[in-house]
């Protein structure tokens, strides 16, 4: 608990749980703001002057791959400062960023706006934690956090159905919602939180952060353009030579450097290891899957939003309804492998069923059927994957592991997404558009199933 003298000079501090109620809404803006993003991608194309599917997915990756790089860089950065302040700082970054999205006239500036948006995120989720492991008595600290994970699987639930209502008025008001609600909990925030003061820390480094941040852009880059500038052209094998070069000299420094942006001696841990190599496939496939049903439901079945935002909740609904009803028990009983390994196959399963049964007449029973299928193995493996690779750790590695999981896990999402655009690329005509999207999922499906391999790793942990 925090001593009295560390609280900040305010008229009222707020209790355990009512400062969780406050670092709860850091993680439904970011995790809200993912999947409503998603649904409305086809409208922000439309709107932007037509622009094609490849250069609107930046709206996404741009994102998820400042956010992978940002996330240990500025939650290392934040432990030598006090967290409350931290926090509220990402918020601020957040809703700023938010608001300038909703005004942005053209791709790039949105984009742009896009990366401070993830700054703002990858600020504010360490900094929650760290509240909130400050301010609970350590026997409700694994309560909290759980409470905090499934609030945030809520809002990812949440994300299609808003964002299906908010598209029909207009895009903009994706990016507009997250204001009054930002606002709201700087002020809250700012007079409530209790103050948790920073420790003597080394600095990360900035030069790592670009690093991985340029090696991962330019990977990403090279395969999204490959099929347009070919393969083999000047442009794709610069982007390539891009990526070995800044994710080689990342590597070097990880492994030489004093204080490594990632410390190199967690991947000497099976479990870990096994946990993030898990997670990179997996979130590979969920990633392209993510964005692949909505741009399904609206540009081969021509869905309203609203209606594609109403046949894609259901999948996330069923994350945390799988991961705090059923998971617990389960791993208990059979162990982490075994639960990760259904979750892959459930997945997998949902994929494979989008490639081998719908086609251009729409389905809805089916369609809702298959989100609650890949939902569910999202519910079973994510939560299991990032429980067993945290348990593998020290304590003392505890912050660093889980964020070198959740830098993998988005930089891998960022991936998946590109991967999912070359293999769409522009079909000529419908059918070679749906022969397209199912040759999609079918490369997903296998993407998830290579996971299983790295699941086996985690056998012996119970």
């Amino acid at each position: 608990m925090i001593d009295a003298s560390e609280r900040p000079h305010r008229s009222a501090t707020a209790s355990p749980n009512q400062v969780l109620a406050i670092v709860c809404v850091g993680i439904c803006l970011a995790n809200l703001d993912l999947f409503i993003v998603n649904v409305a991608l086809p409208s922000i194309a439309t709107d932007l002057g037509g622009v094609g599917i490849g250069d609107v997915s930046w709206v996404l990756n741009a994102y998820a791959i400042a956010y992978a790089a940002l996330l240990i860089f500025f939650g290392r950065l934040a432990e030598r400062h006090r967290r409350d302040r931290s926090f509220l700082l990402g918020v601020a970054l957040f809703t700023i960023a938010s608001g300038a999205c909703a005004i942005a006239r053209n791709i790039e500036t949105l984009i742009a706006f896009r990366v401070l948006q993830a700054a703002g995120a990858a600020l504010m989720t360490p900094t929650s934690i760290g509240l909130l492991l400050a301010t609970f008595e350590p026997a409700r600290r694994n309560w909290a956090v759980r409470t905090w994970t499934a609030i945030g699987g809520l809002a990812a639930a949440l994300g299609p159905l808003v964002g299906g209502v908010l598209v029909t008025f207009d895009w903009r008001w994706i990016f507009v919602v997250n204001v009054p609600i930002g606002a709201a909990a700087i002020v809250v925030g700012w007079l409530r939180l209790p103050a948790v003061e920073g420790h003597a820390a080394p600095r990360p480094s900035l030069a790592a952060a670009v690093l991985v941040t340029v090696g991962v852009a330019a990977l990403t880059l090279a395969i999204l353009k490959g099929a347009d500038w070919g393969w083999a052209s000047q442009g794709i094998l610069a982007a390539a030579a891009v990526a070995v070069v800044a994710l080689g000299l990342f590597a070097r420094h990880c492994l030489t450097s004093e204080n490594p942006f990632v410390d190199p001696a967690l991947f000497r841990i099976p479990a870990f290891r096994g946990a993030v190599l898990v997670v990179a496939f997996y979130s590979a496939a969920f990633g392209a899957m993510l964005l692949s049903i909505a741009l399904w439901q609206q540009e081969v079945w021509g869905w309203s939003p609203m209606k594609t935002g109403l046949m894609i909740a259901p999948g996330p609904f069923m994350v945390p309804v799988t991961a705090l009803a059923f998971a617990g028990p389960l791993i208990t009983r059979f162990g982490p492998a075994a639960i990760i390994i259904a979750g892959i196959l459930a997945f997998a399963s949902g994929l494979i069923a989008w490639a081998a049964v719908f086609g251009a007449e729409p389905n809805v029973t089916l369609a809702l059927l298959g989100m609650m299928l890949t939902g569910t193995g999202v519910g079973l493996t994510f939560p299991t994957v990032m429980g067993a690779g945290a348990a593998a750790l020290p304590p003392s590695s505890f912050a660093s592991g889980s964020g070198v999981i959740n830098m993998i896990r988005q930089a891998a999402f960022a991936i998946g997404v590109a991967i999912l655009i070359a293999i769409i690329g522009h079909p000529a005509s419908r059918d070679a558009q749906i022969a397209a999207f199912h040759r999609a999922w079918w490369v997903m499906a296998g993407i998830a199933l290579v996971a299983i391999i790295p699941a086996l790793t985690l056998r012996k942990q119970r």
